[in-house]
């Protein structure tokens, strides 16, 4: 009986743990409501996404309140993969604050790039960002 109510008792626990802990969430919504919104699509596996990992990093904390970065992993999640068209990762998607898709861009893309069109897109950049 007491190893019958632990079993039950570690079911609960391993149900609950990932919905606290953001586990079950899956990806963010796309695009960002009402927020200009970058997304990679890409996979913690591959090389240039592994070499754009920092930098999405980077400007995730620079831009915040400002432009939503979010970095999808379409391995992991391959409904988004083709949710999002992508046939090449990584793959970055820019959406305005509507939610309408105003530039794709296919393979690495460098920081001073993607501050560049986020610029484009009235997203202005943030002070004392390297643009690296």
């Amino acid at each position: 009986m007491k190893t019958m109510i632990c079993f039950t008792l570690l079911l609960v626990v391993l149900a609950i743990l990932p919905a606290s802990v953001g586990l079950a969430a899956g990806p963010p919504p796309v695009p960002a409501p009402n927020m200009v919104t970058m997304v990679d699509l890409g996979a913690t596996a591959c090389i240039p996404c592994k070499m754009m990992a920092p930098i999405l990093e980077e400007l995730a904390g620079e831009y915040r309140g400002k432009a939503a970065i979010i970095f999808i992993d379409v391995w992991k999640n391959p409904e988004e993969g083709k949710r999002f068209k992508v046939s090449l990762i990584p793959t970055q998607i820019f959406f305005d604050q509507s939610g309408k898709e105003v530039y794709r861009h296919s393979g690495f893309m460098d920081k001073k790039s993607i501050t560049a069109q986020l610029a484009k897109m009235g997203v202005a950049p943030p002070a004392g960002g390297s643009g690296k």
